[in-house]
């Protein structure tokens, strides 16, 4: 379907993604859309108590719509009544740490039955750390998700969901061989101009401007590099976006660097945001630069690396999440693949929210590739999306021509799929050297996270 969309014309390239897109916006918008998003902003200021009472209303719907629907859970808890006097599923600490793993190799089985595949949408992702994921969402869930999105990132920063805006993520939206503009497509169902992030150099930089004013971008979102690469062009070039209201990253950590650079080309605020296509744990950043946390998503538990008791507060440790939003494929005691700390109690953020702060979130420390042509490729997780049997991947550049993709596959691993890991990424980088190394595992990082793209050639400062 990708080759076929990339020989369609300019105008029916917008037609296809602006027909996705009015799908999407049929599944993340409704009616109540509004109702929801007053809601959210009316809880930013709730007291501890007020949140523990919503969060446990919603956790012992959740806990037993898992335990007793739930087919993995379901087997989980038959067997532990069997061994255990007294166990039960009521209790979240009773539950046992899920890894991904689990979900990767049978995902169905996370489902709650009963409920009809229709309607549903199903995402496939490889998410920050490699592994490839399927997972279920229902309108219901997605709606409340977006409304929370629209609360806390839009109109925390000025914007609605009826602005135009723009963003650069991992979709190859124009093929990258292509070497004139327009290196974008315009999705009208979201009011969204997609900009590729394959092909921003020197000498296109003065288009992505162009196409930003031509649009009317409100704001721009998209990954933290990509962002920082594009904002790098543009200072050097000497040119200026107008009319932003805000630059929000998302995806991949934003260093203090970057932030500052984006921040003298573009002219506005530059926020933040952490979240994960589980939908839990989310978080995003306001004006006093506090990453206040969604508590409506998720109980999140920040546990010791070596055990599952949590750590002290204000320290660094595994992320685990109950998720409360989703009753079609509920997650409980997931661990999420990052590492974290929550601030202290005690501290009050100078915005006047009381929503819980996120000090710091550690893994997803992508590094990027450099193609010959002087791009700069960040996430390349989209060449490893589910339908792929490959447990995970890592893609490390050895020289300027040269990349070795480490992977680790299931069974029904053929030569096509590998071949076709290559093409993906050629795809991308263009006229680079490709080498596939299987392997039985791949080491990790002194975090504890896999690197997914590795460059032995240099490494971004934090």
């Amino acid at each position: 379907m990708l080759h076929i969309y990339h020989h369609l014309p300019q105008f029916a390239k917008s037609w296809v993604a602006s027909w996705r897109g009015r799908q999407l916006w049929s599944l993340r918008y409704g009616p109540d859309t509004d109702a929801l998003v007053q809601a959210a902003l009316a809880r930013e200021r709730w007291t501890a108590d007020q949140w523990a009472e919503y969060q446990g209303e919603r956790l012992r719907r959740v806990l037993y719509l898992a335990g007793h629907n739930v087919p993995y859970y379901r087997a989980l808890w038959e067997a532990r009544r069997r061994a255990e006097d007294g166990a039960s599923e009521a209790t979240l600490s009773q539950w046992p740490i899920l890894k991904k793993e689990a979900l990767r190799r049978a995902p169905s089985d996370f489902v709650v039955q009963g409920n009809s595949r229709r309607g549903m949408q199903c995402l496939h992702t490889s998410g920050s750390t490699g592994t490839p994921l399927t997972l279920w969402r229902d309108r219901n869930a997605n709606r409340q998700w977006y409304a929370l999105f629209e609360a806390r990132v839009r109109q925390w920063n000025g914007v609605s969901r009826h602005d135009a805006w723009g963003i650069i993520g991992g979709q190859l939206v124009i093929p990258v061989h292509q070497k004139h503009p327009p290196f974008w497509v315009w999705n009208g169902g979201l009011h969204q101009l997609y900009l590729s992030a394959y092909h921003l150099a020197p000498h296109t930089a003065g288009e992505y401007a162009r196409a930003l004013e031509e649009y009317k971008v409100r704001y721009l979102y998209g990954y933290a590099s990509a962002l920082h690469t594009l904002a790098e062009l543009l200072l050097s070039a000497g040119i200026t976006p107008r009319n932003l209201a805000a630059v929000i990253s998302n995806a991949e950590p934003l260093y203090a660097h970057q932030r500052q650079t984006i921040a003298r080309a573009f002219g506005c605020p530059v926020r933040d945001t952490y979240g994960t296509a589980e939908m839990m744990p989310a978080a995003s950043e306001c004006e006093a630069g506090s990453l206040h946390l969604w508590p409506e998503t998720c109980i999140l538990e920040v546990l010791q690396d070596d055990g599952d008791d949590p750590v002290a507060p204000g320290e660094v440790g595994r992320l685990v999440c109950t998720g409360l939003i989703s009753e079609v494929m509920p997650l409980i005691r997931y661990e999420v693949g990052d590492r974290g700390a929550l601030a202290p109690r005690d501290f009050v953020c100078p915005c006047g929210r009381t929503l819980p702060v996120l000090r710091t979130v550690e893994g997803r420390l992508d590094d990027v590739i450099v193609t010959p042509d002087g791009r700069r490729i960040g996430r390349l997780d989209p060449v490893f999306k589910a339908d792929l049997p490959v447990r995970e991947a890592q893609i490390i550049q050895e020289d300027a021509l040269r990349v070795t993709v480490r992977y680790v596959p299931t069974p029904g691993f053929t030569p096509h799929h590998a071949a076709e890991i290559a093409e993906r990424l050629r795809e991308r980088l263009g006229n680079m050297e490709i080498r596939l190394e299987p392997t039985h595992s791949i080491p990790r990082g002194p975090n504890g996270k896999l690197r997914t793209v590795v460059n032995r050639m240099s490494k971004p400062q934090e």
